[in-house]
């Protein structure tokens, strides 16, 4: 007998599980439902939630979701996705996306009940991220449009209302520049191999060729190549060194004869070399030319830091960058997105705030022999009479004046759901503190382009030198001016939904701007929170210089910070731990804890008690805060 406190959704559940399991042909993998955004592991998948009310929705999404992990587990290999991958940002999301696409076709054709589900998953994505609003190719993913293709090719299945409206904002380019090649797409949709070389040549048709990196099968080739050539130049080498010694047994003179006018000729060149550097001593003083003042250090953190040029990069306001119109329409459009958090969002903002006030509040003097009169001490008065009447003085608590600057990773990483996240925090976080005379300044950092830029065209121009330094175009974003009222730029956080601003991440430079920046402001006290999902990533400089090049500079850059003490530091790292990094940090695995993660590091800095400071920061020793 089914008992009332049973939830309805359990058996539904159960069952949802485990379909899972057998249309994934795999009986151990792990299904779960949280309302964290779903995901998928070795061993296991997270679904999204299903209430006890089990609406139409949530159910169509949970069957939806759980049909595209398992098609994707049956019918995708790791190892021949990984050998196929481009190395470029765009091209790699066009491959996965179309990737995705391929399983879910593959698994619509032989399970003709999976196509329904998936649809409810692709116009709940869709809803989420406003595509049936979008009227310019441009604002839409290039990416999610070729995957939205492949599978309207692949099905012949009309898509859901908004990535419908994505695909054929792109379809007509996508057609015209890799038409020919999506011709071939029904013969190679079963064979992921085959499908992983199709979708390489469509990436090179659509104009991202240089983002392949090298050609996995073209690299077999050539190693079967290189194998024979060794063998051939071994059994080459080893007759020539039986001929030289042949030769050698049989003229010794002539050989000892060779030497020695070898080494003649180089005894003659180091005396010319002597020479000429004796005649540019004798030089009289003052007739040697002056050398140039050595330029100033692009890094203060770092005088070793080189960028091959400045005149590319920018720092803009957001305003500038999208027109007022464009800015309300992102701003709805985030707020919409992210309605059903600002709930969690505002009651810890409210905390903070309870507790920034708290340390702002009058305290009192007590037991005074003048002042107001202590009522609470009354009681004592009256049970003996000869007891002195007592008194408390109001005094004022010092809190000092303070500016918070936020520094957002505005790289492509971020896209979707960490970057809304980060947004509507920074919106919540600047209001609140705002509430408190906390003054609040909002910067975000990215590059202009992708593969360089301008600056990589005339390193190219320049013929290539080695070692050039960063080689992109920086974009520095100031979306709040700490002296600006949160009413005059609450728009300016949408433009963080815009379709393409989202690049590539140099920390270090980024992290030495806002530095700058908040160095120069007037305030007794100064916080500098990073939010950022990893380190700092640029495929153009990393491309010509040490692989660790930006990741060294930002580590300079948080070392001269922290040694100076004029500003505090702390950072938070979504899915990548930033610890390694910055002493006072803490890393989040998913980003729905990114609110609860900046209120508590902010109330912890402003805290008085050192021992609460040092277990929230996380310092080991929290006796040394004393």
């Amino acid at each position: 007998m089914k008992k009332p406190t049973d939830n309805p959704a359990d058996p539904f559940k159960k069952a949802l599980a485990e379909a899972t399991r057998v249309m994934a042909d795999d009986p151990d993998l792990s299904v779960s439902y949280s309302i964290d955004p779903p995901g998928m592991t070795e061993d296991a998948v997270r679904l999204p939630q299903v209430s006890r009310r089990m609406t139409r929705a949530e159910v169509l999404l949970a069957r939806g979701t759980a049909d595209a992990f398992a098609l994707q587990r049956r019918y995708h290999d790791p190892q021949t996705h990984a050998r196929y991958t481009p190395s470029g940002p765009m091209a790699r999301e066009i491959y996965e996306a179309m990737e995705t696409a391929r399983c879910e076709a593959v698994g619509a054709r032989a399970m003709p009940g999976t196509a329904g589900n998936i649809d409810a998953r692709i116009a709940d994505e869709a809803q989420r991220k406003g595509y049936a609003m979008l009227r310019d190719a441009a604002d839409a993913p290039l990416a999610a449009a070729a995957g939205y293709l492949v599978r309207h090719l692949a099905t012949g299945r009309p898509l859901p209302e908004g990535a419908d409206n994505v695909m054929q904002l792109w379809r007509g380019f996508i057609e015209s520049q890799a038409g020919e090649t999506l011709e071939r797409l029904e013969e190679s949709l079963t064979d992921q191999a085959a499908f992983a070389r199709l979708t390489r040549q469509v990436i090179e048709d659509l104009g991202y060729g240089d983002q392949l990196g090298e050609d996995p099968d073209a690299s077999d080739d050539s190693q079967d190549e290189e194998a024979s050539a060794d063998e051939e130049e071994q059994d080459s080498t080893g007759q020539e060194e039986q001929d030289a010694g042949e030769e050698a047994d049989a003229s010794p003179q002539d050989s000892q004869e060779e030497t020695q006018d070898a080494t003649e000729a180089q005894v003659s060149m180091e005396d010319m070399s002597d020479m000429e550097m004796g005649e540019e001593t004798e030089l009289p003083e003052g007739e040697a030319e002056l050398e140039p003042p050595p330029p100033a250090p692009v890094s203060e953190a770092d005088p070793d830091y080189k960028v091959l040029t400045t005149e590319f990069d920018e720092e803009v306001r957001a305003e500038d960058l999208a027109d007022s119109e464009e800015l309300e329409r992102l701003r709805a459009y985030l707020d919409q997105q992210l309605e059903p958090l600002k709930g969690a969002v505002g009651r810890l903002a409210n905390k903070l705030q309870r507790r920034l006030q708290a340390q702002q509040n009058r305290s009192w003097e007590f037991d005074r022999e003048e002042g107001i009169l202590d009522a609470g001490r009354l009681a004592r008065v009256v049970a003996n009479p000869t007891t002195p009447l007592s008194f408390k003085v109001e005094k004022d608590t010092e809190f000092r004046d303070t500016v918070v600057t936020l520094l957002l990773d505005n790289s492509g990483s971020m896209r979707g759901r960490p970057i809304s996240i980060a947004a509507i925090c920074a919106d919540v976080l600047a209001r609140t503190l705002e509430r408190c005379q906390v003054k609040v300044e909002i910067l975000g950092f990215t590059t202009r382009a992708w593969k360089g830029g301008q600056s990589r065209e005339k390193w190219l121009a320049e013929g290539r030198p080695q070692q050039p330094g960063r080689l992109n175009d920086l974009r520095h974003i100031i979306y709040k001016p700490a002296d600006a009222p949160w009413r005059r730029v609450r728009t300016n956080l949408g433009l963080m939904m815009k379709e393409g601003l989202l690049k590539e991440n140099i920390d270090g430079e980024a992290l030495e701007w806002a530095h700058r920046r908040l160095a120069s402001r007037p305030e007794a006290r100064k916080i500098l929170m990073v939010i950022s999902d990893g380190a700092p990533v640029d495929d153009s400089t990393l491309s010509v210089n040490p692989a660790n090049y930006l990741e060294k500079h930002l580590r300079d850059v948080i070392e001269m910070i922290e040694k100076r003490r004029a500003v505090e530091l702390i950072a938070i790292g979504i899915g990548h731990d930033v610890t390694r990094y910055y002493a006072h940090a803490v890393t989040i695995t998913d980003v729905e804890q990114l609110a609860g993660a900046m209120t508590e590091q902010l109330a912890a800095l402003f805290d008085k008690d050192p021992r609460a400071k040092a277990r929230l920061l996380g310092i080991r020793h929290a006796a040394a805060a004393r």
